[in-house]
């Protein structure tokens, strides 16, 4: 009998293995540092690039990194910013800086993935009416083309408040974020005809997203993209 309860307790332990590494997965060993991507595509260049993307969970074709030390505090955001993310907490007072990044950050990879894909009814109410018109209207250009985007976003550098307003009870704040990505564009043979598959590039891009402070939707709209250098020819 104890002998057989020795077996019976090896059985359930190689049976609980056997479960976790059917919900967990498990690594062959076969894995290198810096390995393709699912595209087959290089993500990173350089040693320090390939150690983060070791520590990242993969999730489709997003690579989620450690967030980085760069995210902004309260004493970074400029003092009439801060005035006015004060101002928007009083309307709201569940609304955090550090919330709004977070949710921010969530979108931002989000957006790139549908864009990417060409999935229309997932951007739809991620994006105001507006931009989702001119984003689905180069999804279609794309298409008529005979093209298709393949996009990896390798990580969030830092994701920062650049700006904040409101207008009448519609808060608009405006977010840096320096990503670093793969993206190429491939013609109907696979063939690319823009950007670089063993490329990682680093983007800089200002969004702007807005809500009714008064509406019991805690959800922000994408309603302005640009990068820096638009917003300094402006």
């Amino acid at each position: 009998m104890q002998y057989f309860d020795i077996f019976l307790f090896a059985l359930i332990a190689v049976f609980l293995v056997l479960r976790l590494r059917g919900v967990l997965g498990r690594r062959t060993g076969n894995e290198k540092q810096g390995q393709s991507d699912i595209f087959g595509r290089q993500s990173h260049e350089n040693d320090t690039d390939k150690s983060q993307n070791d520590t990242a969970a993969q999730t489709d074709n997003v690579y989620r990194l450690p967030d980085s030390d760069n995210d902004q505090d309260a004493s970074n955001v400029p003092s009439g910013t801060f005035a006015t993310l004060q101002q928007i907490q009083k309307f709201d007072p569940s609304f955090t800086q550090q919330d709004f990044l977070n949710g921010g950050r969530m979108a931002f990879e989000m957006i790139v993935e549908y864009f990417a894909k060409g999935d229309k009814d997932g951007l739809n109410p991620l994006l105001s009416a507006e931009v989702y018109k001119n984003f689905a209207a180069a999804i279609d250009a794309r298409a008529e083309k005979g093209e298709h985007e393949e996009t990896t976003l390798v990580g969030i550098k830092s994701a920062t408040i650049h700006d904040a307003s409101l207008e009448g009870r519609t808060a608009y704040v405006t977010v840096k974020f320096v990503s670093e990505e793969v993206s190429v564009i491939r013609n109907a043979e696979g063939a690319v005809v823009s950007g670089d598959p063993n490329k990682v590039v680093e983007a800089e891009d200002l969004w702007t997203f807005a809500r009714n402070v008064e509406n019991r939707d805690p959800n922000w709209q994408l309603v302005a993209t640009e990068t820096p250098e638009e917003e300094t020819a402006h």
